[in-house]
């Protein structure tokens, strides 16, 4: 079982950049598939970012803006997103699946969360 905490939340301006962290707990990252979500106030919880060992995917409205990566020695998965815009405004979810062997975008697919870090963009 693992533990995920998300920290470096905030608030910018429009195409100001942040870098989330998702510290991990109990397990090491690099055997689990790793994602980010982000959820707006009365909207579904959607997909941002993934990662499966070497493999990296992107949602169409954050792609070539952000980029999630990992160090394994710090056991922790960092989301970086640049050129915010005002729609991502949200809160950023980390979260962790067991099986490595395909990409996975649904929420349903993945077993633990964080609790969530507050992202605010302003125009």
């Amino acid at each position: 079982q693992v533990q995920l905490a998300e920290s470096g939340g905030g608030l910018v301006q429009a195409g100001g950049s942040l870098r989330l962290s998702c510290a991990a707990s109990g397990r090491t990252v690099s055997t689990y598939a790793m994602g980010w979500f982000r959820q707006a106030p009365g909207e579904e919880r959607t997909f941002v970012a993934g990662i499966r060992r070497t493999d990296t995917y992107y949602a169409d409205s954050v792609n070539g803006r952000f980029t999630i990566s990992r160090d394994n020695a710090k056991n922790t998965v960092y989301l970086e997103m640049n050129s915010l815009k005002a729609e991502d405004t949200a809160v950023y979810y980390c979260a962790a699946r067991g099986v490595l062997y395909a990409r996975a975008r649904d929420p349903s697919q993945y077993n633990y969360w964080g609790r969530g870090t507050q992202v605010t963009v302003s125009s």
